[in-house]
């Protein structure tokens, strides 16, 4: 099993910045990339950005690119997630989710929800105008 615990978020300002953290823990050993997704109220869950085992391949939404950074602390099992440049359709509750299988990890699958098996408890995120 493989835990994960977020940290973070909050409200903010268009135009400012937040930091999200979601620590890992248990049999990080079993997954194959991390990912952050959103979902706005009342809409469904999306895909934000993931990042591969050691980091080597990452991805974005189109939404966020260029604002959005998705980073990882081997170390600490921790994954990052900062969002600059915010906007107010940022807002929504954000989750970190871990996947085990590499072939859901690529580019043509990672944003997926369905098919990741962990979950962190989800962190608001508030940007006002």
């Amino acid at each position: 099993q493989v835990q994960l615990v977020q940290s973070g978020g909050g409200s903010v300002q268009a135009g400012g910045s937040l930091v999200l953290s979601c620590a890992a823990s248990g049999r990080t050993s079993w997954v194959d990339c991390y990912a952050w997704f959103r979902q706005p109220p009342e809409k469904e869950r999306e895909g934000v950005a993931v990042i591969g085992r050691g980091g080597v391949s990452t991805y974005y939404a189109d939404s966020v690119k260029g604002r959005f950074t998705i980073s990882q602390d081997n170390a600490k099992n921790t994954l990052y997630l900062q969002m600059n440049s915010l906007k107010p359709e940022d807002t929504a509750m954000y989750y970190c989710a871990a996947e085990t299988d590499r072939a859901y990890c690529s580019s043509t699958y990672w944003a997926r929800s369905a098919q990741y098996d962990y979950w962190g408890q989800g962190t608001q995120v508030t940007v006002s105008s």
